[in-house]
Parts: C-alpha cells; structure tokens; sequence
C-alpha cells in the first residue's frame, strides 16, 4: 500500500483532480448541451481543450520537433485520440438523452474495463482484494445507472 503522504505527493493527487474536474465537466456539459447538437457541443469542448494544453506545452517547455518524438508515442497517441473523440461524441449524446446522474456511472464503467485490460493486454496484476475493487465499482455503476 502506498503511504497517503507519498501518494498524495504523485498519481494520487492527480487522479483527485482528475475525478474532480471529470464531475464538473459533466455537470457544464449537461447544461451546455441543452438546445444545440452533440456533436456541436463536442467540437466547441474541444476548441477550448486545444488551445489550454499548447499553453500548458509551451510554458512547460515540452514542445519538441516531431522528428524527435518516437514514432510508436506518435501512433499510440494518434489512436488514443481517436478513441478520446469517439468517447466523447458518444458521452455529449448520451448526456444530451439522459440524466447525467445515471450517464456518469455507466461511463465510469470505463474503470473496469481498463482493470480487466490492463491485466490481458499490459500484463499488469490485480490482487484478489482489488479484483473485488473493480466488482464492486461494476455494480455500483450498474446499481446507479438503473
């Protein structure tokens, strides 16, 4: 177990926030989608995310020349975006159809389906304590969702 000083120090702070702003950019999306396209919705979302990480980048000093950057990051990450703009067609749609507060859960399934991945194709591990971890959070997604 990683001691809560050292963890909040790292990924776990990061992940707070993560969840953090995850809730609150569910609660504007629902609002800001009310009487305009999903799909309009997801491009104008997207319009303000470009421009705030190349600020980020930039002050960070990040930015390199693409030649420089691994062609195998540039694929993955090529994919993972693709699969971000999949994933959030399909979340504006589904929050412009339903209430956010049983969208959310279903969408956070996404947590499970990452444990379960991430053992088959990372070769990553999960003890029996947290394979209950990931039961338990399927249920309750399933449980809020109904």
């Amino acid at each position: 177990m990683v001691p809560l000083v050292t963890a909040l120090d790292g990924w776990l702070l990061w992940a707070s926030l993560a969840a953090l702003f995850a809730a609150i950019t569910s609660l504007l999306a629902k609002i800001g989608v009310e009487g305009i396209s999903s799909n309009l919705a997801t491009l104008l979302r997207t319009l303000v995310v470009v421009p705030l990480l190349l600020a980020v980048v930039l002050a960070s000093g990040d930015l390199r020349s693409w030649p420089e950057l691994p062609r195998r990051s540039l694929v993955f990450l090529a994919l993972s975006g693709l699969a971000t703009g999949i994933s959030w067609l399909c979340w504006f749609r589904a929050i412009q159809l339903g209430p956010v507060s049983r969208v959310a859960p279903i969408d956070k399934l996404s947590v499970v389906l990452v444990a379960v991945l991430g053992v088959v194709l990372l070769g990553e591990s999960l003890d029996p304590r947290q394979w209950l971890g990931v039961a338990l959070m399927g249920a309750g997604a399933v449980l809020l969702s109904l």
